[in-house]
């Protein structure tokens, strides 16, 4: 009897610890994703979720127009630079921040570097601890960039999304 009732709990164990992992093992939708580099001397590195299209309208709609971003997908974008920078010609501190956008159809969008790096999404942003805001201008790209990206340049960095790349420079 005290045997079959150890070889029950063992046995319950071992199938709740199979379905805890097995559920952690699930890929997310919208992948994590890195990116680090160097630009004016500084290392800057970049954590996001990378959505993807889907045959979605992406901008005023699944992103809304005149609200706040997390330029990304699940937690907050997040920038770090290990330097002071400037970017769009004002200085931004040494740090890690959350980075956020507001789109803006037909207009440049806004920048935002937010001095609370750990947040899921924009849902708890707080305007009173933005770092820094910069104004942008989105370009239209030729070709579709199914996957949200980053890249890095020794001149700044850019979100290319859509039909639509977000650069921002380093310097001036």
């Amino acid at each position: 009897m005290k045997n079959s009732l150890t070889i029950t709990l063992l046995f319950t164990v071992i199938i709740a610890s199979a379905t805890a992992f097995a559920r952690q093992a699930k890929p997310r939708v919208s992948p994590a994703e890195s990116i680090s580099g160097k630009s004016k001397h500084a290392n800057i590195t970049i954590n996001y979720s990378s959505p993807s299209v889907k045959d979605r309208k992406i901008w005023g709609a699944l992103v809304s127009y005149d609200k706040v971003w997390r330029a990304g997908a699940n937690e907050a974008t997040t920038f770090e630079t290990d330097k002071d920078i400037k970017v769009q010609g004002k200085l931004l501190p040494a740090g890690k921040y959350s980075f956020f956008l507001i789109p803006k159809e037909g207009m440049a969008w806004t920048a935002i570097f937010n001095k609370e790096p750990k947040q899921w999404g924009a849902f708890k942003y707080n305007e009173s601890m933005d770092q820094l805001r910069v104004d942008v201008q989105p370009k239209t790209l030729k070709d579709i960039q199914e996957k949200l990206v980053y890249n890095i340049t020794s001149k700044g960095f850019s979100l290319e999304w859509e039909k639509v790349a977000v650069r921002l420079s380093f310097g001036r």
